[in-house]
C-alpha cells in the first residue's frame, strides 16, 4: 500500500511539473507526436534541477574525489567525500519562494600529517560539517527569466573528527543572480561564512564559495555545462594560498527509472590555481539527483 501511494505521488508530481510546461511550448494547432511529451518533460526537469531556485523538490548525492598536493616532498593524495543535498523550495507568496538547501557531508576521507610524526601521512574518515542555506528568491511571476535570491547561510560543526571539519559555528550571506532561457542557463551562487563560535582550539574562519553555473540544454534531457566552485580562504597566511580556481566540464542527463525522474551528471575540474599546501589539483565528480514529490503545495501566505 505504501509503495503504491509513493508511486502515485511521484507520478502526480511529474505530471504537475511537465503538463503546464508542455502546454505552454506546444504549437496551438498541432498535437505533439507520440513520445514528444516525455522527451520535453525530461528536458524541462533537467532545466529545473540545474536551476538553483526552481520550484522542484529533489535530493542529490554528490561524490567528489579531489587530488591534493600535500606540499614539497610528499606524494599526491586523494580526498574523497559524499554529500547529501536536498533542495526543498516552498512558495511564501505568489511572488516569493523560500529555498532550503542543506548540504550534509555523509563522509569525508581526509589525508593529513601524523600529529606524532608530521613527515608521515595519515588518513581520517568520518562525518563532516553541515551547511544550511535559506534563500528567499523572486518567482518567475515577478522577475520573468531572471534568477534572483538573497538570504543567510550557516555551517554547523557536525564533523566527527578534527580532520574532517573546521570545528566552528559559521554564518554569512548568500546571494544568487542568473538568467534562464529556453536553451541555456547562466549565473552564480555566492556564499560567505565567518566563524562566531565553536572550539577555542580551532582557527577562526572567513571563507567564500562562489558557484558559477552555466549549461546548454539538449534534446532528450541532455545538457553540457561548466562545473566547479571558486573557493577563497580570507584567513590564509599568504595571497597565493587564498584562492582555488577551477575550470571544469559537466555532462548530465535525466533518466526515468520507472516513473521516477533522476538526473545523473559526470563532471571533472582542473584547478588552474590552488594553495601550495594541500591544495586541490583536480576533482572527479558524480551526482545522482532523484526528483521528490512536492509535499508542501500552494502559497504559505496569501492566495
Amino acid at each position: 500500500m505504501k509503495k503504491e501511494l509513493m508511486l502515485t505521488l511521484l507520478c502526480l508530481a511529474l505530471v504537475l511539473i511537465a503538463a503546464p510546461l508542455w502546454a505552454a511550448d506546444a504549437p496551438a494547432a498541432n498535437a505533439p507526436k507520440e513520445g514528444e511529451a516525455d522527451k520535453q518533460s525530461m528536458t524541462e526537469i533537467n532545466k529545473k534541477l540545474t536551476n538553483p531556485v526552481s520550484d522542484l523538490w529533489s535530493i542529490a548525492f554528490q561524490q567528489n574525489n579531489y587530488l591534493l598536493d600535500p606540499g614539497p616532498g610528499q606524494a599526491l593524495r586523494w580526498n574523497s567525500n559524499l554529500n547529501f543535498q536536498p533542495v526543498l523550495p516552498v512558495a511564501l507568496t505568489k511572488d516569493l519562494n523560500l529555498i532550503t538547501r542543506p548540504v550534509v557531508t555523509v563522509f569525508n576521507s581526509v589525508p593529513h600529517p601524523d600529529p606524532d610524526y608530521p613527515p608521515q601521512m595519515q588518513r581520517t574518515t568520518g562525518f563532516g560539517d553541515t551547511i544550511l542555506m535559506e534563500l528567499v528568491s523572486a518567482s518567475p511571476k515577478l522577475v520573468g527569466n531572471w534568477l534572483l535570491g538573497l538570504g543567510p547561510t550557516f555551517i554547523f560543526p557536525t564533523a566527527s573528527s578534527d580532520y574532517t571539519g573546521q570545528g566552528k559555528w559559521q554564518v554569512g550571506p548568500a546571494a544568487i543572480v542568473g538568467y534562464l532561457s529556453k536553451k541555456w542557463i547562466l549565473g552564480a551562487l555566492l556564499q560567505n561564512w565567518t566563524s562566531f563560535g565553536g572550539s577555542g582550539n580551532r582557527a577562526d574562519t572567513n571563507q567564500m564559495n562562489l558557484q558559477p553555473f552555466a549549461a546548454y540544454f539538449l534534446p532528450d534531457g541532455w545538457s553540457i555545462g561548466y562545473s566547479g566552485n571558486i573557493l577563497a580562504n580570507w584567513k590564509a597566511g599568504s595571497a597565493g594560498d587564498t584562492w582555488t580556481v577551477p575550470l571544469g566540464l559537466s555532462v548530465a542527463k535525466v533518466f526515468k527509472f520507472g516513473r521516477l525522474p533522476v538526473r545523473i551528471a559526470l563532471a571533472g575540474q582542473y584547478m588552474v590555481h590552488h594553495p601550495d599546501t594541500f591544495g586541490q589539483q583536480c576533482n572527479f565528480q558524480l551526482t545522482v539527483a532523484p526528483v521528490l514529490p512536492k509535499l508542501i503545495k500552494g502559497n504559505l501566505f496569501g492566495d
